[in-house]
């Protein structure tokens, strides 16, 4: 589904902030609250892991700046990468709902992350429901790549796959403002 326009949101809005004004119309109070979940950030290096397959966390990360990917090792060391994680995704779901992390999260580029506690994500049913819903939006349309990506690999030949992968990369560009109506940097090396 192409996102709707929205009010005019500051070009300068947080990553999450832009997202999800595509998204819906955010009321000032709202794009406090986001903007006040983006403030706490950390760097982490190119290369490194952000999130490790098997460890607890009680947190989300907005991915702020840069990008990652979210992948599982195989018992014998292979990576089966899962999706693309770009500014303003959430990463850590859906393993915040487990034991812990279901996958591992690895930098792709040095990347700037906030992390939300989850406990603060919860409470924002009950402060400001309708940014939740959004968010829980968000959640969604994630969930709706996943199953786009299991019909890749079930369905589509290497090009549609192709095909389905680069138009998917550009909209999600656009949606966060780093890509035109036709063209984006792509994120990715040859060593990704």
């Amino acid at each position: 589904m192409p996102p709707r326009p929205t009010t005019a949101q500051p070009c300068d809005a947080r990553p999450l902030t832009r997202k999800l004004s595509r998204l819906v119309t955010l009321a000032p109070d709202e794009v406090g609250i986001l903007d006040d979940l983006q403030s706490a950030t950390r760097v982490i290096r190119r290369n490194r892991e952000i999130i490790t397959e098997g460890r607890k966390y009680d947190a989300l990360l907005i991915l702020m700046d840069g990008v990652s990917i979210r992948c599982r090792i195989l018992h014998d060391g292979r990576r089966q990468i899962l999706n693309i994680a770009l500014p303003g995704d959430f990463i850590g779901f859906p393993s915040t709902f487990s034991e812990r992390a279901l996958y591992s999260i690895t930098a792709l580029s040095d990347c700037v992350v906030a992390p939300v506690p989850f406990s603060r994500l919860l409470s924002l049913f009950d402060t400001a429901p309708r940014l939740a819903a959004a968010i829980s939006w968000s959640f969604a349309c994630e969930a709706a790549m996943y199953a786009e990506h299991l019909i890749d690999v079930g369905r589509r030949s290497a090009l549609e796959r192709v095909a389905h992968f680069l138009l998917e990369l550009l909209t999600r560009l656009q949606v966060i403002g780093v890509a035109d109506e036709r063209s984006f940097r792509m994120p990715l090396t040859p060593r990704s």
